[in-house]
């Protein structure tokens, strides 16, 4: 397996709102979208567009979020993940597997509406890593 193309770099945030004011003001930059909910993962999100990729703002919804557990740590927020898109899901998460990664659940879906899971910073060189089965467009 090759590395994929960059997706997005997910950064936590305990505002949305006030991030894409940062991001409006300091790169002139709006939001891809309006913030939605994504119940299953305790997280609300936003895009915001680069030339080459997506920054994710994700805000926790609810103390059992595990973006609160970030923001606990670091509460100004800051950099929580980097996503790099695959040809096939399964089939990346079994060769992570293989090599003995450690695989954080089940294939899920993500923001983007497709398949998505986690492999733990400790096999990723201290780096929380998504991986994402690239969009069909």
């Amino acid at each position: 397996m090759k590395l994929g193309r960059l997706n997005h770099v997910g950064v936590a945030t305990p505002s949305i709102e006030k991030s894409l004011e940062l991001y409006r003001t300091m790169f002139g930059s709006e939001p891809h979208g309006e913030p939605f909910d994504l119940p299953a993962q305790g997280v609300r999100v936003c895009f915001v567009d680069t030339p080459n990729s997506q920054i994710e703002l994700i805000e926790p919804l609810g103390e059992s979020s595990p973006i609160a557990k970030f923001l606990e740590k670091n509460p100004l927020g800051g950099q929580h993940h980097v996503c790099f898109e695959v040809p096939e899901i399964h089939a990346a998460k079994a060769e992570f597997e293989a090599k003995g990664a450690r695989v954080l659940g089940e294939p899920r879906i993500g923001a983007h509406g497709t398949p998505v899971f986690f492999v733990h910073p400790k096999d990723m060189g201290g780096m929380l890593v998504e991986i994402m089965e690239s969009p069909a467009h």
